[in-house]
């Protein structure tokens, strides 16, 4: 018995001590591994402090109270030069010196090559036929109209050629150039006052209005005509009062700022007359010679735009009386532009005539027809598209480059 209960005790004996390896060998797996020791090393050798580091201690330097700082003396302060202040120059754009206008229309001449030819040498081969039969005359007749002389010119032309003919006698070229030469300048008007009134008067600047459709160049036309004048030695100030094109008033104030002309502008779209009554009161106030007026060119046919013109005038002469009232009309458009002068000429009273792009496919006998239509002489034509190809119409100059050498 004694020997069953020893083996119990020694058997329980076993069975816990193997429960307690179990239990130890478990802990020992889950405990972390032991911190390795810090390295100590050297401290660092001492250097300049770095961003976000205290900085040094600061060292002590000597200091002066104010009672030790000498002042300037007064007399030395009000004595002393102050120093010179250099304020920076703005350069003047350089301006544009136009060209003088006298004899410009013959310095220009060679513009009118292909208004000859329809023309004045025409007239001449057929004058210098052997016979002068009624084909012949039909045809000089014919030659007039094709080149847009008018159907009343023409025929009192070709009735003053027949006459002179035959009583002529022999033709020899020097005198039947001569002849019609001759003609051509009485049928131009060679008496007509041709002077663009723009010189200051009592009542102040000279006003001039530049009127036409859109498309003739009414606007350039206006700036080429300030050179003109600028060229004359006149003053200019300019009007944009066209406010219903696009840019108008941009292209105007270029023309006007090449030769140093102000130009008064308003916003687009605004009243015309506005801007030309308040173009005429600063040429007024800056004393000037002449003020050049571009108004409105929408189509002739509109009637709310033709009495916006009409409008402008009358603004216009609460200041003094408008000088001068130039109609532009576009060479190539033919007996089709006078049209459009009788309606614009119902609106204002039309003191000159401006023919634009006579240098290309026009005809010369238009110059004829628009002044036997209106009644008022051509004053001014343009020859090119060079700023300076305005020229002062002269009705010889005129002739001698259609009929030529």
């Amino acid at each position: 018995m004694e020997y069953v209960i020893l083996a119990v005790v020694l058997a329980v004996l076993a069975v816990g001590a193997i429960a307690g390896f179990v239990v130890s060998g478990r802990r020992r797996r889950e405990l972390p591994p032991k911190p390795q020791a810090p390295v100590i090393t050297a401290p660092p050798t001492p250097r300049e402090p770095a961003v976000g580091e205290e900085a040094a201690p600061p060292t002590e330097e000597p200091r002066r109270t104010v009672e030790e700082v000498e002042l300037p003396e007064a007399e030395a302060l009000a004595t002393a030069e102050a120093p010179e202040v250099v304020e920076p120059v703005e350069e003047a754009p350089a301006l544009d010196v136009p060209e003088p206008t006298a004899g410009r229309l013959v310095r220009l001449r060679s513009r009118l090559s292909r208004s000859q030819n329809s023309l004045g040498k025409g007239l001449l081969s057929l004058l210098s036929r052997e016979h002068l039969d009624e084909d012949t005359w039909e045809e000089i007749e014919e030659t007039l109209l094709i080149a847009d002389v008018g159907v009343t010119p023409t025929q009192e032309l070709v009735e003053r050629l027949r006459t002179r003919v035959k009583v002529l006698g022999t033709r020899t070229p020097d005198e039947l150039r001569a002849l019609l030469r001759e003609e051509l300048v009485e049928l131009v008007g060679k008496d007509a006052d041709r002077t663009v009134h723009s010189t200051k008067h009592a009542e102040g600047p000279a006003v001039v209005l530049v009127v036409g459709v859109n498309g003739v160049g009414k606007t350039t036309t206006t700036g080429k005509l300030a050179r003109v004048l600028v060229a004359d030695g006149r003053k200019v100030v300019l009007g944009a009062a066209d406010t219903f094109r696009a840019a108008a008033a941009d292209q105007l104030q270029t023309w006007g700022e090449r030769v140093g002309a102000r130009t008064v502008r308003g916003p687009e779209g605004g009243d015309p007359a506005s801007i030309a009554f308040d173009a005429v009161k600063e040429g007024i106030a800056e004393g000037a010679d002449t003020v050049l007026v571009d108004t409105a060119g929408r189509l002739h046919t509109k009637t709310g735009l033709m009495d916006e013109l009409g409008k402008v005038k009358r603004v216009v002469e609460k200041h003094g009386p408008v000088d001068e009232v130039l109609l532009v009309l576009d060479a190539t458009t033919g007996q089709n532009g006078l049209v459009q002068a009788r309606v614009f000429a119902e609106v204002v009273d039309i003191t000159g005539i401006v023919l634009t792009k006579l240098d290309g496919t026009a005809k010369g006998g238009i110059v004829v027809a628009v002044q036997r239509e209106l009644g008022v002489p051509v004053k001014l034509i343009g020859l090119g598209e060079g700023a300076d190809d305005l020229a002062p119409f002269e009705p010889g100059a005129f002739v001698d480059a259609l009929i030529g050498d």
